[in-house]
């Protein structure tokens, strides 16, 4: 008897805005990227589509005489660049097929880089749907004629924009170990990428996308879609419907009932355990549910369990069979290799554990630390965790949450700490990005003014509070900082003497910063004998300070740089090859 087969679970990824999620609505005929933050895909969707509906939507399936073996596909969509790695079983992807998105006018894209990295990786098969085909130059689309053939009744000087196009990407490909070509140029498919030109937006090349992931999944992919006997899935996510949760999954492999016992996991991959309440399975190509006594996969469900525990979005599930420990030791597996923070770092928050494994991901791409990571809004504890980062290295004093709010008790305490949230997750690590380099040069500068402050001041002759024992007068800060016992210049190089104190508003200050007015003592000096034709001050800074700074210029603001020049033309009145 031939075993039983499942539906292959594909994946649609790429770099953003390149047309993912047009791609597969135009394969599964709805439309929901309008909802979408930023018009990008947020949330992991599914869709199940039969068999007998792609040979409706691909008349080419019949018109080439191919016959269908398989049940048909479970296709999903990803969230961000890379989070679609994270769609993990135990041992390796979840999906069985990826399709890349390209957009043949942009060619491979840092983010494009990290997919096809992340696919050789996990050594799943993948083919491209080189999308935005009608924004060539010119381009005329023709849905009576086969893609091939509407390629090559293109006039030359289109065909020739569209060659060097896909020419220069197979080239990109090959330097990442990968040999491709158009699709209808291969004849062996497990030694090449098919390259399937399209458009979302006309429909174009679709027929010929979906035949040939029928093509494959049948030819290559039979003996890994034989169907198991242990149920497997994942909860992607958590709808509250009234009193009740829902939690939205994939069963990606065996059959589930309504009568099993199922152990779903925790964060610390502890199996909570509970019968099934209500059991529904996802209709083809529909985002609605209708209620079944068994479930085979592949496909995505939606199910209510009768014990109140907290569940996590993303976290595994099995059926439970009274094998506690070994469901315990799965788990704490699937998840420690996931989910695995530093000693110093970040603190990371997400909506679901999809989302979190996502942002890990991404973070450690980027080489920045994480010390604690979690599901859910933004609390106090978090704030004390990042608070403690401020002695340890500031630059770790910050958290990012994904899709995630900042709870009132945390709001009251975040002072000092920096909160960056978002709804998509590469603007969100874009934004991390930016802030951590303005911060590093923020601390540098800091580092850099604190061991020798750079600063130029106008006396306030109409402020002279004492003449003398000490000299107290009044001064603005025109370019930089001063601080308390910095040594002063004046304008010929002759030494003026140091700030013994500062006041602002009669208060006692330790330091003041470019637009504010002071007043500052000098002890040593007769102010109407040595300052009375004085108009400025300078901070007295040595050779290999002002070598410092000039090594470090890029810290330091063009008003900075220029009174670095000044003070260099003071110094040099005496002698020539100063700070050379």
């Amino acid at each position: 008897m031939k075993p039983q087969i499942r539906q292959p679970i594909v994946t649609v990824c790429g770099h953003v805005d390149h047309g993912k999620t047009s791609i597969l609505d135009e394969l599964r005929q709805s439309c929901i990227q309008e909802g979408e933050a930023g018009g990008i895909t947020q949330k992991i969707s599914f869709t199940l589509c039969p068999a007998e509906y792609l040979k409706k939507a691909c008349p080419l399936i019949e018109k080439k005489g191919m016959k269908i073996d398989i049940p048909g596909f479970l296709f999903i969509d990803t969230p961000g660049h890379a989070a679609f790695t994270n769609l993990r079983k135990r041992g390796g992807s979840l999906a069985d097929l990826a399709i890349l998105v390209i957009d043949i006018n942009e060619g491979i894209k840092p983010q494009t880089v990290e997919v096809i990295q992340i696919l050789k990786q996990n050594k799943t098969p993948f083919i491209i749907a080189l999308n935005k085909i009608d924004n060539i130059s010119g381009w005329k689309t023709n849905l009576n004629q086969e893609l091939e053939e509407n390629i090559n009744h293109q006039s030359q000087r289109i065909k020739q924009n569209f060659e060097e196009k896909f020419l220069t990407l197979i080239g990109s490909l090959n330097n990442y170990g990968f040999d491709a070509d158009l699709f209808y140029n291969i004849q062996d498919f497990t030694k090449k990428i098919a390259l399937i030109p399209c458009s979302a937006k006309t429909g174009q090349g679709i027929p010929e996308l979906t035949m040939i992931l029928c093509g494959l999944s049948q030819k290559y992919l039979e003996n890994k879609l034989i169907l198991g006997k242990e149920a497997k899935g994942i909860i992607l996510e958590i709808k509250k419907e009234k009193n009740n949760n829902y939690f939205e999954s994939i069963l990606y492999d065996g059959e589930l009932s309504k009568q099993d016992q199922i152990a779903i996991a925790n964060l610390e991959g502890k199996p909570l355990i509970s019968k099934i309440r209500v059991l529904e399975e996802i209709q083809p190509i529909s985002n609605k549910f209708k209620p079944k006594e068994k479930i085979t996969a592949a496909s995505g469900l939606r199910m209510q369990i009768a014990e109140k525990v907290d569940v996590l979005p993303g976290m595994p599930f099995v059926v439970y069979k009274n094998n506690k420990e070994e469901i315990e030791k799965l788990f704490k597996q699937q998840l420690t290799e996931n989910i695995k923070t530093g000693k110093q770092g970040i603190v990371v928050k997400a909506d679901s554990l999809g989302s979190l494994e996502a942002l890990l991901t991404m973070l450690k791409q980027e080489k920045i630390p994480v010390v604690k990571a979690g599901i859910g809004d933004i609390n106090k504890k978090d704030i004390i965790n990042a608070k403690a980062n401020i002695e340890i290295n500031e630059l770790d004093a910050i958290i990012i949450g994904f899709n995630v709010k900042i709870d009132e008790e945390a709001k009251e305490i975040k002072k000092d700490v920096k909160i960056l949230t978002d709804k998509v997750i590469y603007k969100l690590l874009e934004n991390l990005i930016e802030f951590r380099a303005n911060k590093k040069k923020e601390i540098e500068k800091r580092r850099l003014l604190g061991l020798s402050p750079l600063a130029k001041m106008k006396v306030l002759h109409q402020y002279i509070f004492r003449n003398t024992s000490p000299a107290i007068f009044g001064v603005k800060i025109e370019v930089g900082k001063i601080i308390q016992k910095i040594n002063l210049i004046d304008k010929k190089n002759e030494k003026v003497g140091y700030i013994k104190n500062m006041q602002s508003e009669n208060k006692p200050v330790e330091e003041a910063f470019e637009g504010q007015e002071i007043a500052i003592s000098i002890p040593g000096i007769n102010f109407e004998r040595r300052m009375k034709e004085v108009n400025s001050l300078y901070s007295n800074i040595t050779e290999s300070q002002f070598r410092n700074f000039k090594k470090n210029k890029d810290l330091l603001s063009s008003s900075e740089i220029n009174l670095l020049q000044e003070i260099a033309e003071i110094k040099r009145q005496q002698k020539a090859d100063w700070g050379i």
